[in-house]
């Protein structure tokens, strides 16, 4: 135990006068210690910081890689035929414009009728800036049409039109 000596006003001792307790000062060890919890504590923060910012540098890549791309979502439009022919439209397929990998039978069993029969496909999903259409009459003749995707369209089918029979 120590005690506390109090001096007059010219740094002469008094005397003795009350006992002073005093914390024993920290070891090197245990600064260590709490130097080393610091240290994790705020490296564990930075890191944290880190992470956070790296995800939102990644997210903001991959929502602006469509964009300079120049992709885009597919668009959905709808499809009218009109069948002002004489022929009877047995079969109706799309096709990505420049090719010919037609989809399975959009009528589903159904018939577009000569003189004025009608059939909309709605909600057509375009992958590209148009489709094609293709109609297949009773004959098993074809006929072609490319429409616009983005926007409803309407092909009228008349007698005029040429179809392709494979001769």
């Amino acid at each position: 135990m120590r005690f506390e000596v109090a001096q007059d006003g010219q740094g002469r001792a008094k005397g003795i006068t009350r006992p002073v307790h005093r914390q024993p000062l920290m070891t090197r060890p245990q600064e260590r210690k709490v130097t080393e919890m610091k240290s994790a504590i705020a490296n564990s923060r930075s890191n944290a910081i880190k992470g956070f910012a790296l995800v939102v540098i990644l997210l903001g890549i991959f929502a602006a890689v469509p964009l300079l791309s120049g992709a885009h979502a597919p668009a959905a439009t709808s499809i009218t035929v009109v069948n002002n022919s004489s022929r009877q439209i047995r079969h109706l397929y799309l096709s990505p414009a420049n090719q010919d990998n037609w989809g399975p039978d959009q009528l589903g069993g159904s018939m577009i009728g000569s003189g004025g029969g009608s059939y909309t496909l709605s909600d057509v999903s375009c992958s590209q800036s148009s489709i094609k259409v293709i109609a297949e009459d009773q004959n098993g003749c074809f006929l072609y049409q490319t429409v616009s995707c983005g926007q409803s369209s309407t092909w009228t089918i008349t007698d005029n039109a040429t179809p392709d029979c494979g001769n």
